[in-house]
């Protein structure tokens, strides 16, 4: 392949002075190559073939190779005489110039060189510009920078390498310019070829020649990759064809490659073009096996050019399996085998190719690219062994010879270049095909290598499938020793992984290895995995049904030793069942689990026993409770009658409310031994994982921060693979332990030790039908603790079937339980007051109730135990089921309440119903002013309220003695106050009046009947006048209902009045209830009234109405009304001038609803005589903020102590609320705060404003102190007055405030 021509004329002297250094100096400067259809720009080095012109190179018509294409042609002169010019040169050049035209070339160059030689021989010469204006006035004038001039290339001199180097760039970018238009000439031609593919006389191999001469370019120019897109564009062109073909639309010169492959000596890629190849394509005489090959030998080329080696195996696996694919579609005959020798010999020679342009690091580290390679040339060795009969145990005969020699014939002679080699792919393969020994020898080397190669990348299964073939290969060469490891890793990887077919297929070979290797425990292990497997038909499965009931049944010297084989292929747990439903029973009950096996085997197997080991665990000390079927080692106390739930290993297996228990099915193939060495000896079927998922949030706004995924059942999926426990005979002749069907990693087998102290299940002679089949047996329940099921055992014959572990864990709990005496309300509430029925409950236990035995009751007089000769008790069984009813007989006296018990079996529940009844207790009279020794105020204790209904609770205990126990029984009743009281002193000047609100705070509506004030201390000047219509009516559920007494007296009242309330109620809803008795005992003081104020507005001088914005005149009258009691003088500070007696009073205005405006001071001490119908006024002014009726503002009335002065007893305000007014009767009670604390200190600050009292410096001065009166003690008389305010005159909107 060489490079683009460029023909010299002219002056052949000068062109051969010059060629040497034009070669060398043209291709060291890139130039930017730009091409069409927006292709990249690329930057080549060009480089020419410089020939001398003769007119047979220059290109005929329809001639249109490239590679012999002149792209430049070059007229080389030194002429500087314009005669010889004019007589010969010029006549030279145009006879160059009409040749060139006549064959259509336009890409020409004429090069003028100047000599300085010729310049001293000839002085009288014109200057030189007149040789290049006559050439360019001649040849050039339309394209003047076809002429160049060359000054003396021959010297060294700036000038001459300046103009060398002018002339190199002119001379690179015409050769570029002429390349470019005359690729691009051959490219829309190679393209119009192409397009031309339908019409019938088209041919692939013409076109093929076409655009490989356009790669051949691309490759001239180093530009590798364009030339493999040819390549390619070429195997796709011819792919396509031979599918279309396939599918019946085929092309006329496909026929010549249909023709029968009488070659098949390999892919050649040590040579860079394979000629043979290519001049048979040329020639249209290629088979198919030709094409490709030479087509690939190129692609190979030029990958190597472009460091890409390991993409040369990937096309040569995909180019080997479409080649044999191709040659089925054409219908190509083919010699038998002729095509794996092909292969062969071509993964070889790939192979060999990689291995020369790659040292042994690389090859190592990318061998995941070339193990595809050694594989396939594994299978076809292996395939050319069977057809040679080179794997039977017997060689091969004399037809295998002959197959073989017509085989290696088709090979023809070894390629030269590979003949020196002692490892070529030709020799390998004769050298095989040659002995049995020589094939062994060669098989087993690829085998080992591929294998190798794939446990490096970490292909395992794909090492195991060369390992599979490589078992295949022994068990032919009656070898199953050597064959049985490569089985079982083939076996257990597919397992793993769950192929169900490939598991059945080796399967059914590990046991014919197993078979002839005599490993008796393994082949029926094996068998029995195979007598379960859906995938084979019936009569295979009955066949190794049948290998393992002949063994069986195969009598033995040793009667003790049996075979322990795995239950998981033989047959599998799906239900267990128990009867009664709970798992939880009391000692001696009768307990019958059922079990559901659903037997694999295709026939009916009879069972000389079936067998379930348990494990017993004994209840601890001082838990002798009802344990849940947990996997807690201490049992739980629990309600006897509920029902509970079995696991283990820390998961539980949820128990029906049938009390059934459901195993997760398992296929046999993925579970269990797996013949020798899979899954372990007696394997069970595969932990489940039970996965849970865990959140983290934000503990401020519950965000999700975290979320993941815990597994519950670790424990069970990571550890240690122990040697599994298994049951053995239960025969009393059978031994401490069995031999487990299963070879070990040594290949021996692994013995199981029977558990110490397991308990035992059994039942004989069963018939397992295929299918599920339902086995009872009855369970033990002697001893209290928890019996957990661990392995289950079916004897045939010699051979035990073990299922090693019960997974999820299944255990039933047999519990002691103590007598317990439950007594608990059958309403949400008990209500005090009324009769209410409880439930007496007695759970028996392990404790008979006999005839005679009681329960003792101390009776409390707050609470006596109503009965009657009806009263009946119920009998249970633990399961709640009735058992019977007997009367009770109750007698009381008066400490105790006897109630005889009827005669009750264990475990089982008594309970009848009694009715009590809780006194509500009256509210203790306590004076009002209770103090401790120290001087503090008592305060009363809260009673107990529940928060949600707002109800007042008493707590009732009631002490039982028991006949089970020495000790008696505290048992707490709470019972609920239906009602909530509250009283209230009301005043009208000097007249008063009793209110007490009665509150239903229950859910219930009464009837209230009768409501009655008395007093506890008969006065006789004192009267109760009822002012109540109604003698009954109905209090519903959180409704009120108010009462009131106008109290009047003779004299003065007495310092404290003690009055009890009471009424009779009963519930509404019960029209022939018994009324009940409530009693609320109060008591008042101070009740009589001191002082009254009265407060007048005066508008201001000359105006008949207020109105807004004007002051107004407030008077305030203060009248002492009586004379102060024996009690009340000693209560009141008083001073004493010139005979009269006076006390100090505050009084304070203010306006809380911003109605008025309070100028100046608005409040001041005032000295208040003692003495009856004493008046002392107080005027101000106030101005009214709104028109419209105003109410008047609060005027407040405080006594004034000086800071010698002992304070006046404060009133308890918990117990009562009060008021002075009748307005009071119109608000809600839980709105009457007494709030003369918070008014006080806001009178203090008031006063503080004054100038009559400054606050001290510091606080351990002593200062005056304000207090309030008592309710009822100041009568207000404008209380609830109003004034009409009129608008200003010149106000133009209205305001009015509306009260």
């Amino acid at each position: 392949m060489g490079n683009p021509n460029m023909i010299g004329a002219g002056d052949q002297a000068l062109f051969a002075a010059l060629y040497s250094a034009l070669a060398q100096q043209l291709p060291r400067e890139p130039m930017e190559w730009r091409r069409s259809y927006g292709r990249a720009p690329k930057m080549i080095h060009l480089e020419a073939n410089f020939v001398q012109f003769k007119e047979d190179l220059l290109p005929k018509e329809g001639n249109k190779a490239l590679l012999t294409f002149p792209f430049l042609h070059i007229y080389w002169t030194d002429c500087c005489d314009t005669e010889v010019y004019k007589a010969s040169v010029k006549e030279d050049m145009l006879r160059w110039q009409t040749t060139l035209k006549h064959h259509g070339s336009q890409d020409w160059l004429i090069i003028v060189v100047e000599s300085d030689a010729k310049k001293k021989n000839k002085t009288n010469l014109l200057p030189r510009t007149s040789i290049m204006d006559k050439i360019r006035n001649d040849f050039c004038n339309k394209q003047s920078d076809r002429c160049v001039s060359l000054a003396d290339p021959l010297k060294e001199s700036s000038r001459s390498q300046e103009s060398w180097s002018s002339f190199l760039t002119k001379l690179r970018t015409l050769l570029l310019m002429s390349f470019t238009k005359n690729l691009g000439r051959f490219e829309d031609d190679m393209r119009t070829m192409r397009e031309k593919r339908t019409e019938p006389g088209w041919s692939f191999c013409d076109y093929f020649m076409v655009q490989e001469e356009l790669a051949f370019v691309f490759e001239m120019l180093q530009q590798y990759e364009d030339a493999l897109v040819q390549y390619d564009e070429l195997d796709a062109l011819f792919t396509q064809y031979v599918l279309n073909f396939g599918a019946g639309d085929g092309a006329n010169w496909l026929g010549s490659f249909c023709q029968p492959v009488r070659s098949w000596n390999g892919l050649v890629l040590r040579r860079p073009i394979d000629m043979e190849k290519r001049e048979l394509i040329q020639r249209g005489e290629a088979s198919l096996l030709d094409l490709r090959s030479y087509l690939f030998s190129r692609q190979c080329t030029l990958l190597i050019f472009l460091l890409r080696p390991w993409e040369v195996t990937q096309r040569a696996l995909q180019l080997l399996h479409n080649c044999v694919q191709e040659l089925r579609l054409l219908e190509v005959s083919v010699l038998q085998g002729a095509l794996d020798c092909w292969v062969f010999l071509s993964c070889l020679e790939v192979l060999h190719r990689i291995e020369g342009c790659c040292d042994r690091t690389q090859l190592e580290a990318n061998c995941s690219h070339t193990v595809g390679l050694w594989t396939y040339a594994t299978e076809k060795l292996k395939s050319l062994g069977d057809l040679c009969g080179l794997v039977s145990k017997n060689g091969p005969n004399s037809e295998d010879l002959n197959r073989t020699v017509d085989l290696l014939a088709g090979l023809g002679a070894e390629r030269p270049e590979t003949v020196n080699s002692p490892q070529s792919p030709y020799k390998k393969l004769k050298e095989a095909l040659s002995s049995v020994e020589a094939f062994e020898k060669h098989y087993l080397e690829l085998s080992h290598a591929a294998m190798e190669m794939y446990t490096a990348i970490g292909r395992m299964r794909s090492a195991r499938l060369v390992g599979k073939s490589l078992a295949e290969f022994y068990m032919r060469k009656g070898d199953p020793q050597s064959a049985e490891g490569f089985l079982q890793d083939s076996l257990k990887s597919y397992v793993a992984e769950g192929w169900s077919l490939q598991v059945t297929h080796t399967r059914r070979q590990v046991a014919e290895c197993q078979k002839l290797l005599g490993q008796t425990e393994d082949y029926l292990q094996t068998s029995a995995l195979l007598a379960s497997d859906a995938n084979l038909t019936d009569e295979e499965r009955k066949h190794f049904c049948q290998e393992i009931l002949n063994y069986a049944n195969q009598g033995t010297q040793s009667q003790d030793q049996k075979v322990s084989l795995s239950m998981v292929a033989f047959a599998q747990l799906r239900e267990l069942r128990f009867q009664p439903a709970s798992p939880t029973v009391h000692v001696g009950a009768a307990l019958q689990l059922e079990l559901r096996l659903c037997s694999l085997m295709p026939v009916a197997v009879r069972l000389e026993q079936l067998a379930v080991s348990m494990h017993f665990s004994v209840e601890q000390p001082g838990q002798r409770g009802a344990p849940t079927s947990s996997t807690s080692t201490t049992p739980q106390r629990r309600n006897p009658t509920q029902g509970g739930t079995s696991g283990g290993g820390g998961t539980s297996c949820g128990v029906t409310p049938d009390g059934t228990v459901v195993f997760p099915a398992v296929s046999p193939a993925g579970g269990g031994l797996l013949g020798a060495g899979v899954g372990g000896p007696g394997g069970g079927p595969p932990t489940a994982l039970e996965l849970y998922e865990i959140q983290d949030r934000s503990p401020s706004d519950n965000s999700l921060n975290t979320t993941g995924v815990v597994c519950k059942n670790v424990h069970l999926l990571l550890r240690r693979r122990d040697s599994s426990t298994s049951l053995d005979a239960a025969s009393a002749g059978g031994g401490a332990g069995g031999v487990v069907g299963g070879s070990t990693a040594s290949g021996g087998t692994a013995s199981v030790a029977m558990e110490d102290g397991t308990q035992m299940l059994k039942t004989e002679n069963v018939t397992l039908l295929p299918g599920n089949n339902s086995i009872p047996f009855t369970a033990p329940s002697e001893k209290p603790g928890t019996y957990t099921l661990r392995q289950v055992c079916a004897t045939v014959g010699r051979l035990q079937f073990v299922l090693p572990h019960i997974y999820p864990t299944v255990h039933y709990a047999v519990y002691s339980q103590e007598p317990q005496l439950t007594i608990e309300p059958l309403t949400d509430n008990l209500l005090a007051g009324l009769p209410q029925k409880v439930k007496f409950t007695i759970v028996t236990g392990h404790y008979t109730v006999k005839k005679g035995d009681a329960l003792q009751l101390s009776n409390t007089e707050s609470m006596p135990i109503l009965h009657t000769n009806s009263c009946t008790a119920r009998i249970a069984s633990s399961t709640g089921e009735p058992v019977g009813e007997s009367a009770l007989s109750i007698h009381s006296s008066e400490k105790v309440t006897s109630i005889s018990l009827p005669p009750t079996p264990p475990y089982h529940t008594l309970d009848f119903q009694l009715e009590v009844l809780c006194h509500i207790p009256a509210s203790p009279a306590r004076p009002e002013t209770e103090r401790l020794t120290n001087g503090e105020v008592r305060h009363r204790p809260k009673s107990r309220t529940r928060y949600n209904s707002g109800m007042a609770v008493v707590d009732q205990k009631v002490s039982i003695d028991c006949p089970w126990s020495i000790y008696s029984t505290l048992i707490s009743l709470t019972f609920a106050i239906p009602f909530k009281a509250k009283h209230s002193l009301l005043s009208a000047g000097k007249r008063k009046y009793v209110q007490v609100c009665l509150q239903n705070v229950s859910d219930t509506t009464f009837r209230l009947m009768d409501p009655t004030v008395t007093q506890r201390q008969q006065d006789s000047s004192l009267e109760l006048h009822s002012l109540n219509a109604k003698a009954q009516q109905l209090v519903y559920s959180k409704q009120s209902v108010f009462c009131l007494w106008e109290v009047k007296w003779a004299s003065d009242p007495p310092a404290c009045l003690q009055f009890s309330f009471s009424a009779s109620f009963a519930p509404a809803e019960q029209a022939d209830a018994e009324f009940k008795p409530y009693c609320y005992d109060f008591q008042l003081e101070r009740v009589s009234t001191l002082y009254s104020l009265k407060a007048e507005i005066r508008p201001a001088d000359g105006e008949q109405q207020c109105r807004t914005g004007t002051l107004c005149g407030l008077e305030v009258a203060i009248t002492r009304l009586t004379e102060p009691s024996e009690s009340e003088r000693d209560e009141e500070e008083t001073t004493e001038s010139e005979g009269l007696r006076t006390t100090k009073l505050m009084y304070e205005v203010v306006d809380n609803s911003s109605n008025w405006a309070v100028c100046g001071k608005s409040s001041g001490v005032v000295s208040m005589p003692v003495a009856a119908s004493a008046t002392h006024r107080v005027q101000m002014e106030v101005m009214p903020l709104f028109a419209g009726h105003l109410p008047f503002p609060s005027v407040k009335l405080l006594k004034y102590l000086p800071h010698n002065a002992t304070p006046a007893i404060q009133p308890d305000t918990d117990s009562c609320l009060e008021n002075d007014n009748l307005s009071l009767l119109d608000k809600g009670l839980e709105d009457q705060a007494d709030t003369a604390s918070l008014r006080s200190r806001g009178s203090i600050h008031s006063l503080g404003s004054s100038d009559q009292l400054q606050p001290p410096a510091s606080r351990g001065l002593p200062m005056p102190r304000l207090e309030p009166f008592g309710p009822g003690q100041v009568f207000n008389c404008s209380q609830g007055r109003q004034v009409l305010v009129l608008p200003a005159t010149d106000d133009h909107i209205l305001e009015v405030n509306a009260t």
